[in-house]
This record gives structure tokens, C-alpha cells and sequence, in this order.
């Protein structure tokens, strides 16, 4: 498996992906840094770690699904384009194997950018004089969420970037992520439950409430969290199990 794993990295060395992945943090980061500065700037007393945290989950919701979409599309196009399922078949790599390598190499570029991020709401805080420590525990329930989320729909990505050989359908299921994960707290509770999008911001350790004309942020209690995390997790393998299942048995 680590071979596999190690292949597929290899395979990435010239797509420039990972370069690409850092500048789509990258650009998300200035615009949530950028809208919070200007947060800051209007209500000088309410400068803290919620409103950043906050931010950055809301534009998550926007930008992970599509990174998430162009990210699987790349690992898993090569052997489309390349017409290599059948060299590989032959050389003793099981079709199982290949699919987790696949997954776990996407899971690892979507992991470190959740460590990107964590990182930079810590410098960001720091310059701007935050008074308050960097709320480590805090940084951590924002990461694990935000890897949650993107495990679910990395397995439900991949499933069809690998299923489908035209990569466009791959991509437009990303940009419509993009969208739910950006308006799904506006939905009913039971439909927002179903969209795998949504729970950027419903896993989010940050939660936002109108006080009469005035935002409020409150952080959620760990033990309401948890179920939803364990819950999504379930979710994120049987998507990946079903995946699996018929990419094994597609002829190529």
C-alpha cells in the first residue's frame, strides 16, 4: 500500500497540483483575513479568534468543495487520459488498492491544507495583537471538522471522477458543492443534514446568532459536535465502500 501510495504521488510530481493548491488557500485566506480586518476595523470591541474562525468557515463552504472536485479530477484523470487502468491491472495492483492510494493521497494534499489554515488564523491573529492565546484546542476542533467534511466529499469526488471518464461531470459536482456549502445554512435542518456540503459550517467549533441588529459569536459545546462528527465519518466510509464497489467491477 505505501508503494501505491508513493506512486501516486510520484505521478503528481509534473501536474502542478500541489502548487495550485497552495494558491487557492492562499487566495480564500486574503479574502477571509481581508473581510475580518475590515470586521475589526467596525467594531474595534469585538476583536477576537470567533470572528476569524467564523469567517474562514464560511468561505470553506465555497472554495473546499470545488478545490476538492479539481483536486480528485487530477489524481484520478491520469488514468483516463493515459489509458493505463489495463498496465497497472497487469503489474499485480489490485483495483481495491488503487482506489485507496487514490483516496488517501487526496485525503493527505486536503489535510495539509487544513493544517494551512490552522496556521494562518495563528499568525493572523498574532499580528493583529489579539489579545487573547492562540486557542490551540480551538484551532484543532476547526481542522478536524473542516477534514471531516472534506473526507465525505473527497470519497463522493472520487467515486465519480472514477466511475466517469469525462472529468467535467467531476467538476460541476464540485462548483454545485461550492454553492450548497455556501447557502446550506440557509436550508431546513433535515434537508441541511443531507447535503454533505453544509457541514463545513455545521461542524465548525464557531457558531453566528442575530442578538437583535448585532452579530453574536458563541463556540459550540464539544458533546453536541461529536455525534455529527462520528455520524459524518460513517457517511465519508460508506460512500468510499460504495465507490469502491463499482469502480472495481467497471471494465476497462
Amino acid at each position: 500500500m505505501i508503494h501505491a501510495i508513493r506512486l501516486e504521488f510520484y505521478k503528481l510530481r509534473r501536474r502542478f497540483l500541489f502548487g495550485m493548491t497552495v494558491l487557492f488557500v492562499c487566495v480564500e485566506l486574503i479574502w477571509a483575513f481581508m473581510a475580518a480586518n475590515m470586521s475589526f476595523a467596525r467594531n474595534p470591541d469585538r476583536v477576537g479568534w470567533e470572528p476569524v474562525i467564523a469567517m474562514l468557515t464560511s468561505l470553506n463552504g465555497l472554495f473546499l468543495p470545488i478545490l476538492s472536485a479539481i483536486v480528485v479530477s487530477r489524481i484520478c484523470d491520469m488514468e483516463h487520459k493515459g489509458n493505463t487502468w489495463k498496465l497497472l491491472l497487469t503489474c499485480s495492483m489490485k483495483r481495491e488498492k488503487l482506489y485507496a492510494a487514490k483516496y488517501i493521497c487526496a485525503c493527505a494534499i486536503m489535510l495539509s491544507v487544513c493544517a494551512m489554515q490552522g496556521l494562518a488564523i495563528a499568525a493572523f491573529g498574532t499580528v493583529q495583537g489579539i489579545t487573547q492565546s492562540v486557542p490551540g484546542f480551538l484551532l484543532a476542533r476547526f481542522m478536524l471538522g473542516t477534514m471531516v467534511a472534506s473526507m465525505a466529499i473527497l470519497a463522493l469526488q472520487q467515486w465519480l471522477s472514477m466511475v466517469v471518464k469525462n472529468q467535467a461531470f467531476a467538476l460541476c459536482l464540485g462548483m454545485l458543492g461550492g454553492f450548497a456549502g455556501l447557502v446550506g445554512d440557509l436550508f431546513p435542518a433535515a434537508v441541511r443534514k443531507l447535503l454533505v456540503w453544509s457541514y463545513y459550517s455545521g461542524l465548525s467549533p464557531i457558531a453566528q446568532n442575530y442578538t437583535g441588529n448585532e452579530l453574536q459569536f458563541y463556540v459550540r459545546n464539544l458533546s453536541d459536535s461529536l455525534p455529527e462528527v462520528g455520524g459524518l465519518m460513517v457517511v465519508a466510509m460508506a460512500i468510499y465502500l460504495a465507490g469502491r464497489f463499482f469502480a472495481s467491477r467497471q471494465e476497462v
